[in-house]
C-alpha cells in the first residue's frame, strides 16, 4: 500500500514511518520544510539500519504547499500533522486552529479534488484526540468514553481538533472523500518530549536523582488517563487503514485509567529515586479534564486490535530514550 503520513518528522510520525516500513509499505513523509532530508528514518529491527523514505515538505498554512502534498499518488493518507500541545494551543488559539483546522480542512479540499477527478481515492485516516469528549458533566459517575458521547471540548487545543473531524466529515459529504476519524486516548514513548506530562516527570525524576534532590515539582496529580504506547497506537493506525468504514469514528484506547500520581510513582520506581511530589501552581492545566478513558470496543470489533505493550514497558523505553 502507498501511504502518506503528514506531520511524520513528529513524535507519533516517526513510529508509525518505521512502522510501515518494516510492513512493507511505500511511504511517503510529508514533513516540515525546514526538516526537509534532515530525519533519519531508522528501523526498529536490525540494530537501527536506516529505511529508505519519499519525502515531500508539508505546511498546512499554505494552500499551494498543501495542494503538492496532497498530489502523491497514495492509497491512504494517515493525517497526524498539526499542533499537538495543549499548552502551545493556549498560548495561540488562533495557530492551533489555523494548523489544526483549517490545515485539515485545505488537506481534504485537495484530496477531495483528485477524487473527484478521478486520479485516485484514497482512505484519509484523521488522527484527531479524545480531548474533544470534555467532561462527563457534574454529578455523572466517571466512565470510559464511547464514540456516541457528545462533542464538547473545554480546551482550544480540543476544540480545534474536533473543527479538524467537521472539516473532514463536510469535505467527505461534498466530494465523496473516504474518511475516517480516530480518536487517540492519551500516548507515550521513546521520544516524547517533555512538552508532555510522562517525559516532563521522567526528566524531573531523572534529574532529582542526579542532584540528590527529594522534592520534583508536579502540576495537578489527580486526573486519571488512559495511558496507551506510541507504537500501540500506531499499530491501530494501520489496523483502520485495513479496516475502517469511511465516514466512522473510532475511540484507540486501553480502556483502563491511570492517576497522574500513579504515574509518578511508577516513574519514580523506574528511575529508582525516592521522591516527592510537591505541586507547582505552574504546570497545573486549568482545562484538564479529571477522568479520560476510553472503550475501543468498536475499533477491536472492525479490525481485532489490541494493546500489546505492558506499561512498565512503555515507561522504561521513556526514560531509557531521554538524553537530557
Amino acid at each position: 500500500m502507498r501511504v502518506t503520513v503528514t506531520g511524520a518528522d513528529g513524535f507519533v510520525g516517526r513510529h508509525l514511518v518505521r512502522i510501515l516500513g518494516e510492513s512493507g509499505h511505500a511511504v511517503t513523509a510529508a514533513v516540515r520544510p525546514q526538516v526537509m532530508g534532515r530525519v533519519r528514518w531508522e528501523a526498529e529491527a536490525g540494530g537501527g539500519a536506516g529505511m529508505k523514505v519519499a519525502e515531500v515538505p508539508l505546511e498546512l498554512a499554505d494552500a499551494g504547499s498543501v495542494a503538492a502534498a496532497a498530489a502523491v499518488a497514495a492509497d491512504a493518507v494517515v493525517h497526524l500533522a498539526a499542533v499537538s500541545s495543549g499548552r502551545e494551543a493556549l498560548d495561540d488559539p488562533g495557530v492551533a486552529w489555523e494548523v489544526n483546522a483549517a490545515g485539515t480542512a485545505r488537506l481534504c479540499q485537495a484530496l477531495g479534488r483528485r477524487v473527484q477527478a478521478g486520479e485516485m481515492d484514497p482512505l484519509v485516516l484523521v488522527a484527531s484526540t479524545a480531548e474533544v469528549y470534555g467532561p462527563l458533566g457534574e454529578g455523572v459517575p466517571a466512565r470510559p468514553r464511547v464514540e456516541t458521547d457528545p462533542v464538547a471540548p473545554v480546551s482550544p487545543y480540543a476544540a480545534s481538533k474536533a473543527g479538524a473531524e467537521l472539516a473532514a466529515r463536510e469535505t467527505r459529504a461534498r466530494t465523496g472523500l473516504k474518511v475516517a476519524i480516530a480518536r487517540p486516548f492519551p500516548h507515550t514513548g521513546p521520544g516524547q518530549d517533555a512538552r508532555f506530562v510522562a517525559p516532563a516527570l521522567a526528566r524531573r525524576l531523572r534529574h532529582a536523582r542526579r542532584s540528590g534532590a527529594r522534592v520534583v515539582p508536579v502540576g495537578n496529580l489527580e486526573p486519571v488517563r488512559d495511558l496507551l504506547d506510541v507504537r500501540d497506537v500506531c499499530a491501530a493506525y494501520v489496523a483502520l487503514l485495513a479496516g475502517a468504514e469511511p465516514g466512522e469514528t473510532y475511540n484507540v484506547a486501553g480502556g483502563t485509567g491511570l492517576s497522574v500520581r500513579e504515574l509518578f510513582e511508577r516513574l519514580a520506581a523506574i528511575v529508582g529515586v525516592d521522591a516527592i511530589a510537591e505541586v507547582d501552581a505552574t504546570l497545573v492545566r486549568a482545562a484538564d479534564l479529571p477522568h479520560l478513558v476510553g472503550d475501543a470496543r468498536k475499533l477491536r470489533e472492525r479490525t481485532g486490535w489490541a494493546p500489546a505493550i505492558p506499561l512498565d514497558r512503555t515507561l522504561q523505553d521513556l526514560v531509557d530514550a531521554q538524553t537530557d
